[in-house]
């Protein structure tokens, strides 16, 4: 499939915000189709780009409440959300202590990737190797003007339709 792509401005994080709600419109609009919100979502930039600010969004858009943490010493935060379609599991991951990208297998995280439900993974170029494909990657890039820029690229169908419904 030919990777579409979209650009995304963030000028502050209210726009961070209101990308974060739109993908979420896109992934609850996406639920009937496939049984429920699903998707794999990659979150590439440098640190300090607002991977994990955007998934906070992200996650409070899809309606979830609590203390929403950044997994960056436990390495997934699991999350469950009430949709129209019904409970959708969330797993928010991040690779960034990852030496080798065999710790995702010694973790027991195949199997995380394998169940439904909706992934969010910061820094999967460390665990590159034993990750499914994505069906969205955005790559967020801190400009001199601390805003965002962020390419929005569709790998699958599923991230077509997703990329497609949040211009």
């Amino acid at each position: 499939m030919p990777r579409a792509s979209t650009e995304w401005h963030w000028p502050d994080e209210a726009a961070c915000a209101a990308g974060a709600r739109r993908l979420a419109a896109a992934l609850a609009a996406s639920a009937p189709e496939s049984g429920g919100p699903e998707a794999l979502i990659e979150l590439h930039g440098p640190l300090g780009a607002g991977k994990t600010t955007f998934v906070r969004h992200l996650l409070r858009a899809l309606g979830v409440g609590g203390r929403i943490k950044s997994p960056t010493y436990t390495v997934v935060e699991p999350y469950t959300a009430e949709t129209p379609a019904g409970p959708l599991d969330i797993s928010h991951f991040d690779f960034y202590r990852f030496e080798d990208p065999r710790e995702l297998v010694d973790a027991g995280l195949r199997e995380a990737f394998a169940a439904p439900g909706l992934k969010l993974v910061e820094w999967p170029q460390r665990a590159a190797a034993w990750l499914p494909l994505a069906d969205l990657r955005l790559a967020i890039e801190p400009q001199a003007d601390e805003s965002r820029v962020v390419q929005v690229q569709a790998l699958t169908p599923r991230g077509e339709a997703l990329r497609a419904r949040c211009p």
